[in-house]
């Protein structure tokens, strides 16, 4: 798998320019290696490069690769919507969830959590754009939220998460971002400790660097196109 192996060299490298140019530590930042319908062979290649941070969007492909990867020391993160059915499973065996979006699931998620694993480190989705089409809490309702979730002892509130309209101009990719990072400050203002911003994907990474993005999600640009047959 030398494609992996280089394009995770290019992609660090250039995560790590993106900061130096934002004036921020290369080793702020997290490069969170989305492995999505991607073959083990790949996440396994990318973890021998020095890897550690992989996320999946669905909880069954996840399982597979986590039960497959036991003997590494990996971080596994869910990134997807995830379904009230499919807490138990997610709170069992991921490391993160990015995508809180509700009361609800955060209850389910603290009730499900092993106490011999610790608290599960969680990220509260945000809809920064108000877009009917996306998951995410409102900004408005944001604070009680993170009151709420800052609660729950088997839960560690982490940040904020946001996936933004796509815009190709730097400009217009930064203000969502921006808003993400005044949120997380007022949340800090109040009490709420908030040391993540996961933001940024491959087309916007600079924009959400520059605004302060502590995980970087890439998926394709550092595996390769994925295998729509895969689930």
């Amino acid at each position: 798998m030398i494609g992996v192996t280089e394009n995770l060299k290019l992609i660090s490298d250039l995560l790590a320019f993106s900061a130096k140019a934002a004036d921020r530590a290369p080793q702020a930042i997290t490069l969170l290696a989305v492995s999505k319908k991607q073959p083990l062979s790949k996440i396994l290649a990318a973890a021998d490069a020095g890897q550690r941070d992989f996320g999946e969007n669905f909880v069954q492909e996840g399982l597979e690769k986590i039960a497959a990867t036991r003997d590494r020391d990996l971080v596994w993160h869910f990134i997807g919507h995830l379904q009230s059915n499919k807490t138990r499973a997610v709170a069992e065996n991921f490391d993160w969830v990015h995508t809180i979006d509700s009361l609800k699931t955060a209850k389910r998620l603290n009730l499900q959590r092993p106490a011999e694993r610790g608290p599960l480190n969680v990220c509260i989705q945000v809809n920064v754009d108000k877009e009917i089409s996306k998951s995410g809490v409102s900004p408005e309702d944001l604070p009680e939220l993170a009151r709420s979730i800052a609660q729950l002892e088997n839960l560690l509130l982490r940040g904020l998460m946001c996936l933004p309209k796509t815009q190709t101009d730097p400009v217009l990719q930064q203000k969502p971002f921006a808003r993400l990072r005044k949120m997380a400050k007022s949340l800090r203002t109040i009490g709420i400790d908030c040391d993540t911003l996961s933001m940024g994907m491959s087309g916007d990474y600079e924009a959400a660097i520059r605004e302060g993005a502590t995980i970087v999600r890439i998926g394709t640009a550092l595996f390769g196109e994925r295998n729509s047959d895969e689930s």
